[in-house]
């Protein structure tokens, strides 16, 4: 760090280069600027190392998800706690419909998927609580074809970014934000469903509810999951320093891969 104890880009450069981030491919990044300590320039310097050090051949993947036009998702519960039903209806008549275009990310994605979505030339997929982001070359091959029933499975960014061989870079974010493990969950057999609901506009640009049923998403063992993955994986995690936080970097295969088995022992 410099003198000050503020990182540079030059310095967020090096660190990514030594934890084995390498040019070209597709970049899944899950990160806490926070753990990282502060950085000259913000999130922007930040996503400016990331991709300097991918390239002008690599593309840059966030998560991009979006709660608040939802009544079925946890941040939803939690808002209306305490509420009557008059306090609740009020909740969601004021939610907003997805706008893949404007509705921000999720506060806690943190402000470098903030950035990658609101980059020039960024894409986004069309899922209206569990879309991505991605900045590069070949970003629409990662966005397209999602299913806006399909959360994180077969017809979303997760499939496609497993099957380019993409890797994770968890950038002071520990494994229990690691959205792969969730394609793993897919690919258990017979997955518990539920049914989700969530605002969206239709083909003539009017606000309505739409309700449908996808696999029952739970994150809640992923920390346990990861240390495994970490522990027990072959040496598929490569662990390091970026700043102040220790870093992860795996492939999405062999994560995705491992979760499915871990899953299928431990659920």
């Amino acid at each position: 760090m410099t003198g000050t104890g503020i990182l540079t880009e030059r310095q967020l450069t090096a660190h990514l280069t030594e934890l084995g981030v390498e040019p070209g491919g597709f970049l899944l990044v899950h990160a806490s600027l926070r753990a990282v300590g502060p950085v000259a320039g913000g999130a922007e310097a930040v996503l400016r190392a990331v991709r300097g050090v991918l390239g002008p051949d690599g593309t840059v993947v966030v998560p991009a998800f979006t709660a608040r036009n939802s009544d079925t998702s946890p941040a939803y519960r939690e808002r209306v706690r305490g509420l009557g039903e008059a306090g609740r209806a009020a909740v969601r008549a004021a939610m907003p419909p997805y706008d893949a275009d404007t509705m921000p990310c999720d506060e806690g994605l943190g402000v470098l998927a903030e950035a990658v979505r609101t980059s020039p030339g960024a894409m986004r997929s069309a899922h209206p609580q569990t879309s991505f982001a991605a900045l590069g070359p070949h970003a629409e091959k990662v966005v397209s074809g999602h299913r806006t029933d399909c959360h994180l499975g077969e017809d979303s960014p997760l499939a496609r970014l497993y099957d380019l061989r993409a890797r994770i870079l968890l950038l002071g974010a520990g494994f229990g934000s690691c959205t792969a493990f969730h394609l793993g969950e897919y690919r258990v057999a017979r997955p518990p469903r539920r049914t989700y609901r969530c605002v969206v506009r239709d083909d003539g640009g009017l606000r309505r509810w739409w309700e449908y049923e996808d696999v029952a998403l739970d994150d809640g063992d992923f920390a346990a999951l990861g240390a495994d993955l970490e522990r027990y994986g072959g040496g598929a995690v490569r662990t390091g320093e970026v700043g102040s936080a220790r870093c992860r970097l795996v492939g999405v295969a062999e994560a995705v891969d491992f979760a499915r088995l871990w899953l299928a022992r431990n659920r």
